[in-house]
């Protein structure tokens, strides 16, 4: 499961690349652009470089380039005119295109080069809501549908995660301005995404509130003490893949057993797995569809 996949079939093209199957054997057959090779059941399949060209030819198709010139540069000339209009350029699709070629060919230079290019123009916010999210979203279903190997989705989240860390560092220097509230950031035991409960924390600083981020896998035996560090202490979770479906119910009534037993604090949660939980919650339970809901209520 962790090896890097070598082959795919002309479907994954099309969910990696957005061009048609039918445009991508057009291409083929006019312009030579790929070589696939054939199953015993003359099925086409393509190779990772394959892939990769194909992704930077689409890249400079949508940028205005002719398919008739493109198909006439030999490779390495393609890959240099995708690094010139990525440093030229940084609008939304462009940039995710970017960063899904620095995903399949593991290019840390073409992910520092895109996002410094986003960072000219755009704030951090923007660039993690604008590019970053709909980007995790997209990997998220080729990872699922095996388009993509867990290598792929690992190397680019960890460099999304750096980002993370860098912004939320430069507003942890800044004291905080309202004192109403504070919070606390984890995720349940077993659960590992992190990405979306980062950002949130990079936001709750960003709004001015004091917050403590303690990270995966947290036990809800170790969050009772933490209530001393505020009198108004707001729990905040993510749930991916933990708790799952058929314990979430029992899991966030152990959160008022167990954290809740001698003050009520409230406790936010995000996550498809909220998905799973009955209507009748306590109140101090809150559900958010969307990290961007969360955002509106600080």
């Amino acid at each position: 499961m962790n090896n890097i996949k070598q082959n795919f079939s002309i479907k994954d093209l099309e969910n990696l690349c957005g061009v048609k199957a039918h445009t991508i054997r057009i291409w083929e057959k006019r312009y030579n652009l790929l070589s696939p090779d054939r199953t015993q059941t003359n099925i086409r399949t393509y190779s990772l470089r394959n892939l990769q060209k194909l992704l930077n030819v689409t890249y400079l198709v949508n940028s205005g380039y002719k398919i008739s010139r493109v198909s006439k540069l030999n490779n390495e000339e393609i890959d240099e005119y995708v690094r010139r209009i990525v440093s030229d350029n940084s609008t939304k699709n462009q940039a995710i295109n970017s960063l899904k070629i620095s995903m399949l060919n593991y290019d840390l230079q073409l992910f520092m080069d895109t996002f410094e290019q986003l960072s000219e123009k755009r704030t951090f916010r923007q660039i993690f809501t604008d590019v970053f999210i709909p980007l995790l979203t997209e990997i998220g279903l080729l990872w699922q549908t095996n388009t993509i190997s867990p290598s792929h989705e690992h190397f680019i989240t960890n460099l999304i995660k750096q980002k993370l860390l860098v912004n939320i560092e430069k507003l942890q220097y800044v004291n905080p301005t309202k004192t109403d509230r504070a919070f606390i950031l984890y995720l349940p035991e077993n659960e590992i995404h992190e990405l979306g409960l980062l950002y949130i924390n990079h936001e709750i600083l960003l709004k001015g509130y004091k917050a403590i981020y303690l990270g995966p896998s947290i036990p809800l035996e170790s969050l009772p003490n933490l209530l001393s560090f505020h009198e108004n202490t707001v729990f905040v979770s993510y749930f991916t893949v933990r708790p799952e479906k058929d314990k979430i119910e029992e899991y966030v009534n152990q959160f008022n057993e167990i954290v809740c037993a001698k003050r009520l604090s409230e406790f936010w949660m995000l996550g498809k797995q909220t998905m799973n939980l009955s209507n009748d919650s306590a109140s101090n339970h809150r559900y958010f569809s969307s990290i961007g809901d969360l955002i509106t209520e600080l």
